[in-house]
Parts: structure tokens; sequence; C-alpha cells
């Protein structure tokens, strides 16, 4: 027997209690299905000395504020408690320990079915992640056995690597991170293009009001309504954003080598593109994630195997939503501050009023964007 619901929100992490809290304001009826004990505990499985690269001020859901000093840097157990009682502060009906495995519409309803338990909705919202699935070259297979090989998501401290030198591959600020901590006791080398950055410490007095105005370009400059904003979502979607709270110099202090991209295998070790081998003994890739979404059983997906969405709202399938993209809307998008702006956006959709002549909701936008 299945359990109706106006809208099922699936995942419980930022993106979804971000969901919950707008239909909430709305008084939509809904249900966060999560497949984690607790909320937050997407964020206790990351790597131990993970901090988050903005400062606090900025990593707050809707409706709150982060407890904590505005200008420092939550670390993954704090900011994992934090989701944790915003869930229970603004009462949102979580339903935690449900794994959805599959997602499909009978013509007349959305039916989830989550091993065992059958949910049925007029509307879904897909929240569970654009981090799932580690990104790693096909090539990675070819390298030699004696090499231990991690991702941003496996790799929790450096007693997961054999003795000896790394290669971090992917300069954004999750191998920056990972490869300033390594830094400390082994030889250490980060492969790929440098992706930019915040050049002042964001943290700094004399520089706050710098920080402001960069985080409101995040927010509404750097948006899908302006020319810059649409400039530079390719290259934000092919490599990564800017460097925030880790800095170029803060690497080169620590020791570590810059390289060029990692493009292949030769004999066994990785290739960088000038040609060169590096005879390592760990490789981490932080090359990115992809969404992990092959129980959704409708056609919502474009050639690239991306769904096919303007700012969540899915253009193939009335009724279903995602939220948590990379530049879904503007940069921040898939950052915390970010993230409560594009939930605002889908539920203010899912709470429209009906067309008088169709019945069918009326649905914002008309240009699709992936």
């Amino acid at each position: 027997m299945s359990e109706h619901f106006d809208t099922v929100v699936i995942g419980g992490g930022q993106a979804g209690l971000a969901m919950g809290y707008h239909l909430s304001r709305l008084k939509r009826p809904f249900v966060i299905l999560d497949e984690n004990a607790r909320p937050g505990d997407s964020w206790r499985s990351r790597w131990d000395s993970l901090r988050l690269f903005t400062p606090a001020r900025y990593d707050a859901l809707p409706g709150s504020r982060y407890p904590g000093p505005p200008w420092s840097y939550p670390s993954r157990e704090e900011f994992a408690d934090y989701l944790d009682s915003y869930a229970e502060k603004f009462q949102l009906p979580v339903t935690n320990r449900v794994r959805v495995t599959s997602l499909s519409h009978n013509g007349h309803n959305f039916v989830i079915d989550a091993g065992g338990r059958v949910f049925e909705a007029d509307n879904v919202v897909v929240a569970s992640g654009w981090d799932r699935r580690p990104k790693v070259p096909s090539f990675a297979d070819l390298l030699s056995p004696n090499i231990r090989q991690l991702t941003a998501a496996s790799y929790k401290n450096p007693n997961d690597l054999a003795p000896g030198s790394v290669l971090v591959v992917g300069a954004g600020n999750s191998g920056a991170d990972i490869a300033l901590e390594l830094a400390v006791a082994r030889k250490t080398y980060l492969s790929g293009r440098h992706p930019g950055e915040i050049p002042w410490p964001i943290d700094a007095v004399a520089a706050r009001p710098l920080t402001l105005a960069a985080f409101f370009a995040f927010s509404h400059i750097l948006t899908l309504n302006t020319p810059a904003g649409r400039k530079a979502r390719p290259q934000i979607l092919a490599h990564s954003g800017p460097l925030v709270r880790v800095k170029n110099r803060d690497l080169v202090h620590a020791g570590v080598e810059r390289v060029p991209r990692t493009e292949g295998s030769k004999d066994g070790l990785p290739m960088l593109a000038d040609g060169r081998t590096l005879d390592v003994v760990n490789v981490i890739w932080c090359t990115g994630f992809q969404p992990e979404l092959e129980w959704l059983h409708l056609p919502v997906f474009g050639p690239d195997g991306e769904p096919v969405h303007n700012r969540g709202v899915a253009q193939a399938q009335a009724g279903l939503y995602f939220l948590g993209a990379t530049f879904q809307q503007s940069l921040a998008s898939s950052m915390v501050h970010g993230v409560g702006r594009d939930a605002a956006f889908i539920a203010r959709d899912i709470a429209a009023p009906t067309h008088p002549r169709t019945g069918v909701t009326a649905r914002r936008g008309s240009a699709a964007q992936r």
C-alpha cells in the first residue's frame, strides 16, 4: 500500500532541508526522504579535517543564522550538527533510513519505490546531491596496481595513504585543501589548471568589504540572467569555482608542487600534459562529481546524460524538480548560502495557482538550462 503526499523531497542534506523550509512557509504538505540515519550524516562521512571553505556567515540555511563566529570556518562535524538542529528547529518532516531506489510516473502520480515502501506524490524534488559519484578518468585503470588510488569521497585522513609521495589530481577547493594537509609530512604534487582565486584573505578584517562584495557577486551578478554569469557558467561546470579559503600562496609555502594536468598513463605512472610521468605511490582524484540518477525512470535527460531543467524545473515532466545542481541559477547555487534562493523559486512554482483552462500548474521560464 502506498503513502500519498503533495510533495516528496528526495534527500535530506542542506538542499532538501532548505526546500522543506520554503514549502513549510507556503503551507504545502510534504515529506523529506533521506537514506542517512540523521540530517548531516553525508557531511560526517567526508574527510576528517574538512572545513567549509566559506565563512560561517555564509553557511546558514534560510530562516536561521549559523551559530558560530561569523568569520570562522565550520568543521564537517559542526556543520552536520547544525543541519540536524535546523531540521529539529523548524520541525521538518524528515523520514530517515529511507533509500529511494526508483522514481517513475504512472500517468497520474509520481511513484517512489524505497526498498519495500512505496510513496506517491503530485510533485517530486530531487535534492539528493550533485556530488554523489566521483568522476575518475578512464585511464586510472591503467595505473600500476602498486599505486594506491583514492577519491575526494573515499579519502579520510593521511593514514589512508601508503608511505611516500602523492599526486592530488584536481586543483579546485577540495584538491587544494587535501594537498595542503598532505604536504605537512610527504612530497605532494597538485595537478590541474589553476581555477583562479579570491586574492585576499576573505576573513581578514580589512578585506571584509571586498568579501561581502564578492559573495554578493556570486549570488546576484554571476547568474543565468546576466551576460557575465552566462559567460562564466561553462567554465565553472567544466572546471570548478575559484579558490576561496586556501590560496595558491598557501600551497607554495607548504611545499606543494604545482604540475600540469594529468592526461594519461605511461608505464603504469600518471602522465602529465607536458609528457612527464610522476613516480608516486598514491593518487587522489579530486576531479569532481556527477549525480547518481540511474533510479530516475523518466524522460528528462539530455544528450549529455544530465537532466534538462530551467532553474530546477524539469522541462519534460510537470511536477518534477531538481535542487542543488552546480550553477543552477548562480555561482552560489552549489554553496550553502545559495541553495535557499533556488529552493524558494521551486517552492513558489509548486504553489503556483493552476491554469484556469488546462488545470496545469503554471511554470516559470521557458529556456531550458542544464
